[in-house]
């Protein structure tokens, strides 16, 4: 199922407050982290396990997708999070989030566990999963995790822990690497975009945490865009408006996409609009831009 992930707002899955106020921003994904954002000891855990139940039942997020990032496969904390949410809560969660996957073998121990308790609910929605890749062993098998589960909807590039893993030197998750002669992440980004389309997956990639620096926030998503991913994490609200705007095509590109879909139609095939010729391949570029932007095509 590709739902719309232009933006995808992560907050700590314990702050009631955060996840309030994120169900009235123009997020098109709201994600409640169990891992990262949660100290790692089992009583923080709990508690944040426990605040999320409530943040669930309690707060109405509208039409936007909604995922809870469990802990990862093998620590000491995901099988609990995943018994503890989905029997209870699973209709008010679209995904379950997989961080830190490094082979397939991890999604498939969580497509396993939601089947089986799936047998125990009947009638409820199927959970979607999306997939974080954040080392290179997870680089390296890429496509395979992506065949791993029917239930996967996107990949996800993880560039803080990546960036750990491959011994990079950076203090800034998304920062770009002064003085390297070209985009340090387009090599993992173009891995993982042509992973994700090979198996019918969207393309999502990481946070920047740098806040204040719109203009690295705006370049690093306008790069991913460039590569066809379909959305970024976001950390803070302020992010969204760059976010947004750089996975939308402009009024520009649809209204072109538009006239190379008419001007096929009404040829029947290859013929020349303005200064250039136009076929069949050009419309399925075409028709890739305005199912991105939300637009049926005409002609």
């Amino acid at each position: 199922m590709n739902r719309r992930r232009r933006s995808v707002l992560v907050l700590p899955a314990g702050n009631r407050h955060m996840a309030e106020k994120a169900a009235g921003l123009p997020a098109d994904e709201v994600v409640l982290d169990l891992e990262d954002a949660v100290a790692p000891r089992e009583d923080a855990k709990a508690d944040a396990r426990a605040s999320l139940l409530d943040t669930l039942r309690e707060v109405d997020f509208g039409d936007r997708t909604v995922a809870v990032r469990i802990n990862q496969v093998g620590s000491p904390y995901a099988l609990r999070d995943v018994l503890s949410l989905v029997p209870e809560v699973g209709e008010r969660i679209h995904c379950l989030i997989l961080p830190k996957v490094s082979e397939p073998g991890a999604v498939v121990f969580v497509e396993r566990l939601l089947q089986a308790l799936e047998t125990e609910q009947p009638g409820r929605a199927r959970l979607g999963l999306e997939v974080q890749v954040e080392d290179p062993a997870g680089l390296e098998t890429v496509s395979a995790i992506a065949g791993a589960s029917s239930r996967t909807e996107a990949l996800i590039f993880g560039p803080g822990d990546f960036a750990a893993a491959m011994g990079m030197p950076q203090l800034r998750i998304g920062q770009s690497a002064a003085g390297y002669p070209g985009d340090v992440w387009h090599y993992a980004l173009f891995r993982i975009a042509v992973a994700a389309r090979a198996w019918g997956l969207q393309a999502i990639d990481g946070p920047c945490s740098d806040i204040g620096d719109l203009e690295g926030l705006r370049t690093s998503s306008d790069r991913a865009a460039a590569l066809g991913f379909d959305g970024k994490w976001v950390i803070h609200p302020s992010q969204l408006e760059a976010v947004n705007r750089a996975f939308t095509p402009s009024l520009e590109e649809v209204e072109r996409a538009e006239s190379i879909v008419a001007q096929l139609g009404a040829s029947g095939g290859a013929s020349r609009m303005g200064g250039e010729m136009v076929d069949e391949a050009h419309g399925r570029m075409a028709r890739a831009v305005l199912a991105r932007a939300g637009r049926e095509p005409r002609g």
